[in-house]
């Protein structure tokens, strides 16, 4: 599946702007999503017992099953651990986008991310989402300027877009805007991804698409090992490019899954790029597992290890952080059989084979690891499962970025 730069506008019929609010010290920090026609939507939460008040908002929406019209979102204050105040808050801010857009505040989702525990500037915020939905516009500028005002330590925006054609021959495309830099990990992390598409799905079969897409996609990235309050991942279905509806067990549901999918991974790997202070991008790939679940949990282990981190950040071949990371994965299976192996544009360097270490030449290894992207490979005998984390090293930036982070 082709997946190229594109925005929330690529869809038929969804419009978007940014604005601000004040929240942040410079920038745009407000952004919504606005969708011509009512929408089936999708969403899933962060796993956090602790939950953002915009979190809290969305999920009783999104409960309800019934189409909506937009999304708001506010970076720079996560409106979390703020009581009551803050779930008065979120529901202001999905009833200041309602007034100015003649919708319901219930078909308003509502997402925040920041420094938690601060009440936002609500006046403000109310006075810059209705300046905000004035400027609704489509096209590259105004999916650019969305991208920007989510972000918070991210370093670059995040967009992607695919297109499909169905079996009648209608062309349906997926695209969405991301952000996320710091506390990711799976289930959910300090990231927030927006999607959109002018098919035509039915709301259950939409939301299980989702959940399916997630559990590959962005619940495969880890850059800390912290999980947040704010997380949330929504799709929003217009039906605008008309064709027949999504229907389960059809080619046209296969076609629309694969490129709500690559949307979703392209995204996670952004993220993961993105990490805070990162210098590399680690693909971690576990092939011959039992299962898709244990092949999904030992290569996670890898991508999260903060060991592992810190000697790609290093540039030191230590594979015997690899092996460590999965021996406590919490996944039994036959070390005489493991192998790993490690590639990137300076070369490919087998450090296991059969159980056993592999001699090599650690000037070759020291080109492996100086390139940005480097994608290790674990290897099992214990079935045909297979699955992929990615994530990034540990740097002493990362150390720098969050120790002054809410200064």
């Amino acid at each position: 599946m082709d997946v190229f730069t594109g925005g929330v506008t690529c869809p038929a019929g969804f419009w978007a702007a940014a604005g601000r609010a004040g929240i942040k010290k410079d920038g745009d920090d407000l952004a919504v999503i606005w969708s011509e026609a009512p929408a089936e939507a999708a969403a899933v939460f962060t796993t956090n017992v602790i939950k953002a008040a915009p979190v809290v908002w969305s999920q009783r929406i999104a409960a309800k099953g019934r189409p909506v019209r937009a999304v708001v979102v506010n970076s720079g204050n996560a409106n979390a651990c703020t009581g009551e105040t803050g779930l008065a808050h979120a529901i202001q801010m999905g009833e200041a986008v309602a007034s100015a857009l003649g919708v319901a505040a219930d078909e308003v989702l509502v997402a925040s991310t920041g420094v938690i525990g601060v009440l936002l500037p609500i006046d403000r915020v109310c006075a810059g989402i209705a300046a905000t939905c004035a400027g609704l516009a489509r096209g590259e500028a105004a999916d650019l300027a969305a991208a920007h005002a989510i972000m918070t330590t991210d370093t670059v925006p995040k967009r992607a877009a695919a297109q499909v054609k169905l079996s009648d021959g209608t062309v349906v495309t997926v695209a969405g805007m991301a952000k996320g830099s710091g506390m990711i990990h799976p289930n959910m992390a300090t990231m927030l991804a927006f999607l959109t598409t002018d098919a035509r799905v039915d709301h259950n079969v939409l939301q299980t698409m989702l959940q399916e897409s997630v559990a590959d996609s962005y619940n495969m990235v880890s850059v800390d090992g912290d999980t947040s309050t704010n997380d949330c991942v929504f799709v929003l279905a217009n039906g605008r490019a008309g064709g027949p509806e999504i229907r389960p067990g059809t080619k046209d549901a296969a076609a629309f899954f694969a490129a709500l999918h690559a949307v979703n991974q392209s995204l996670a790997q952004q993220i993961a790029r993105d990490g805070e202070g990162a210098t590399k991008f680690l693909t971690v790939t576990v092939q011959g597992a039992r299962t898709r679940a244990e092949a999904r949990q030992l290569a996670r282990a890898v991508v999260r290890s903060n060991l592992v981190k810190a000697a790609f950040f290093g540039e030191d071949a230590n594979w015997g952080r690899i092996v460590a990371a999965l021996g406590y994965a919490g996944v039994a299976f036959e070390p005489r059989h493991l192998g790993i192996a490690v590639a990137s544009a300076g070369g490919r360097l087998v450090m296991m084979e059969h159980g056993e270490p592999v001699w090599f030449d650690e000037e070759a290894a020291r080109q492996v690891l100086a390139a940005r992207d480097i994608a290790i490979l674990v290897t099992l005998g214990d079935g045909d499962a297979s699955a992929t984390a990615w994530g990034c090293d540990l740097s002493y930036e990362y150390v720098r970025i969050n120790g002054q982070y809410r200064t």
